[in-house]
C-alpha cells in the first residue's frame, strides 16, 4: 500500500462557482469544449474547462523537508505545476505556494512555462526538486513553478495544481513526466500505474504505482494496444446501444482520461446518442426512466465494454441528465471520444507503460 495514493473526492469547481453565484456568468464568458485540452494550437495547452468537473484529488509532496499540494492525478497531460510564492494573483493567495527557499534540494531554472487555459495562462519558471508521490521519492523532478494565473475562478478551485501522468510526447517545455522520472530511477516495480475511482459518494479511490491490485482485477483484464504515445489514446471500433450501433460506425479513436469528468463525445455522434436514450436535446432525460434505459457498450478491440444508466445518468437536485458532453473537433482529426471518470468507475483501468496498453477489469 506504499505505492498507493489515496484520493478523496470533494466538490467540484463546477459546483463552487455555482455556489458561489458566478458559473452563468463564466459559462457564457468561456464557451465550454472539453477537446481544447486534445487538439490545441501548441503543445503547452491545457484548458482548465476540462477540470471544471473534476472531483478526484490526491496528495503530493514537493521539496526537503515536503511541502504538502493537493493536486489531480490528469491521464490527459503531462506536466507537474503547483502554485508558487512568486505568484500573487488572488488564485494562488488561497493555495498551497510553493517557497523554493524553504528547501534544501531545489534547483532553479531560467526557463519559462506556459500553459493556456480558456481564461488566459498559467506562466512560471522550471525548476527541479524532490518530488514525493505515495511514499515514492522522485529525485530532480522538473516541475512548473506558476508566476501568473488568471482568472478569478482559479480561486475556487478545489485543488493546488496538476499531475500529468500521460506521455513525454505532450508534456509542455518537454519537460519529463514524473512516472517517467519514477521508472528511469528504479522506483517502481512494474512499468505501470492502476487507477480505481469509487462509485458514489463511496472512499477508497487510489492510484497505485508500479503494480496492479490483484483484488480489483477478478473479473479477469482485458488488454488494449495503444494507437498513440501522447495521451493513452486506444481505438475504439464502435459504440452502440440495446444491440444497435449508434456511434464510431467506422472506427473511432478513445482517450482514457482521469482528468475529464463526463463522456465527452463528437458533436457529430451526440444527437444519435441522446435519441437512442430518449433523452431532450440538451441531455435532460425523466428520472422515472432511469431503471428501464439500456447500457450503452464501449467495443475496443472486439470487445463490449458496457457502461450502465446508473453510471452514465446523473441525478442532481431532482432532475436527470446524460453524463454525455458534445466537443468540436477539427474534421482531419477524425472521430475522438474522452472515456472520463463516468466510464473509468466502471473498471479497474491499468496504465502499461512496459507494453503501452491500457488494461480494463469490469469492477463489480
Amino acid at each position: 500500500s506504499a505505492r498507493r495514493v489515496p484520493l478523496r473526492r470533494g466538490k467540484s469547481l463546477r459546483q463552487s462557482l455555482q455556489e458561489h453565484g458566478l458559473l452563468q456568468n463564466y459559462l457564457k464568458q468561456h464557451p465550454y469544449n472539453p477537446a481544447t485540452k486534445y487538439f490545441a494550437t501548441s503543445a503547452s495547452v491545457e484548458p482548465l474547462q476540462n477540470y471544471m468537473d473534476n472531483e478526484y484529488f490526491g496528495t503530493i509532496f514537493i521539496g526537503s523537508p515536503g511541502q504538502e499540494f493537493t493536486v489531480i492525478f490528469d491521464t490527459g497531460s503531462s506536466n507537474l505545476w503547483v502554485p508558487s510564492v512568486y505568484c500573487s494573483s488572488p488564485a494562488c493567495t488561497n493555495h498551497n505556494r510553493f517557497n523554493p527557499a524553504d528547501s534544501s534540494t531545489f534547483i532553479g531554472t531560467n526557463d519559462t512555462v506556459e500553459i493556456a487555459y480558456g481564461t488566459g495562462s498559467m506562466t512560471g519558471i522550471l525548476g527541479y526538486d524532490t518530488v514525493t508521490v505515495a511514499d515514492i521519492d522522485v529525485l530532480n523532478q522538473i516541475f512548473g513553478l506558476a508566476e501568473t494565473e488568471p482568472g478569478d475562478f482559479f480561486y475556487y478551485m478545489p485543488f493546488d495544481g496538476i499531475l500529468g501522468l500521460a506521455f513525454p510526447s505532450i508534456a509542455s517545455s518537454g519537460a519529463t513526466p514524473v512516472f517517467d522520472n519514477m521508472m528511469k530511477e528504479g522506483l517502481v516495480a512494474q512499468d505501470l500505474f492502476s487507477v480505481y475511482l469509487s462509485r458514489n459518494g463511496q472512499s477508497g479511490s487510489f492510484v497505485l504505482f508500479g503494480a496492479i491490485d490483484s483484488s480489483y482485477t477478478t473479473n479477469g483484464i482485458s488488454w488494449i494496444p495503444l494507437s498513440a504515445e501522447t495521451y493513452w489514446q486506444i481505438t475504439m471500433d464502435s459504440v452502440s446501444i440495446g444491440g444497435q450501433i449508434v456511434a464510431c460506425s467506422a472506427g473511432c479513436q478513445a482517450i482514457v482520461d482521469t482528468g475529464t469528468s463526463l463522456l465527452a463525445v463528437p458533436n457529430s455522434a451526440l444527437n444519435n446518442l441522446l435519441s437512442a436514450l430518449g433523452a431532450s436535446s440538451n441531455g435532460q432525460i425523466s428520472c422515472d426512466t432511469v431503471s428501464s434505459l439500456p447500457d450503452v457498450v464501449f467495443y475496443l478491440n472486439g470487445q463490449g465494454f458496457p457502461v450502465p444508466p446508473s453510471a452514465y445518468v446523473i441525478q442532481s437536485d431532482g432532475y436527470c441528465i446524460l453524463a454525455f458532453q458534445g466537443m468540436n473537433i477539427p474534421t482531419e482529426s477524425g472521430e475522438l471520444w474522452i472515456l472520463g471518470d463516468v466510464f473509468i468507475r466502471e473498471y479497474y483501468v491499468i496504465f502499461n507503460r512496459a507494453n503501452n496498453m491500457v488494461g480494463l477489469s469490469p469492477l463489480p
